[in-house]
């Protein structure tokens, strides 16, 4: 077979060499693992990210918070696209290492991570379960939504995790993270932080 002959073997469109034509269109073969998608590839890999972790509050995951806002196949690759909680979270490039890893992991060669800063992240993209596991942690979830009456500072009754009294205080306006207030109950005595509503 001569060179051209070859090329157009890999690129479509040439004779192969069985003499068959090669089919055109498809994905080629230095495409860092590129294939076509299953009809699995999207469910598994929302399965898969359920157990990545944030680093910070390793009791909800990844989706739990909601910052992953889709996943799509994309010339022969998983593409996922992520919101970071505010735009100058520390730990968003390790999040993102670690969504990277635990796909290639699960065989999805080359995931396409995608930074999506607008629409911004809120509060009320966190799941039900995500509000349980915070609580269950010893985290108060974010009460109410990211209204303009709540972002404006209209009070809020902050429920303690620890003994579940309505009868707590703010100590400061940021607790462990910046993305937290610290809180103390009166009733328990016991401080806990407050997953701020943005």
């Amino acid at each position: 077979m001569s060179i051209s002959s070859q090329v157009d073997a890999l690129f479509g469109g040439g004779p192969c060499s069985d003499g068959q034509s090669a089919p055109t269109g498809g994905l080629i073969a230095s495409d860092g693992g590129a294939r076509e998608a299953s009809a699995e590839d999207l469910p598994r890999a929302w399965q898969v990210l359920e157990q990545v972790m944030d680093p910070e509050v390793p009791v909800v995951s990844v989706t739990d918070l909601g910052i992953v806002r889709d996943l799509s196949w994309e010339d022969g690759h998983l593409r996922v696209v992520v919101t970071p909680t505010y735009s100058g979270c520390p730990a968003t490039e390790l999040i993102e290492n670690e969504i990277t890893k635990a796909l290639e992991q699960a065989g999805f060669r080359t995931p396409r991570i995608e930074r999506q800063l607008a629409p911004a992240w809120t509060t009320d993209w966190i799941s039900e379960r995500g509000r349980e596991r915070l609580r269950a942690y010893g985290i108060a979830p974010p009460v109410g939504s990211s209204s303009k009456r709540s972002l404006l500072g209209e009070p809020v009754t902050v429920s303690c995790p620890h003994c579940g009294s309505q009868e707590t205080e703010v100590v400061s306006e940021f607790g462990s993270t910046a993305c937290k207030a610290l809180y103390r109950c009166r009733s328990c005595l016991e401080p806990f932080d407050y997953f701020k509503c943005i």
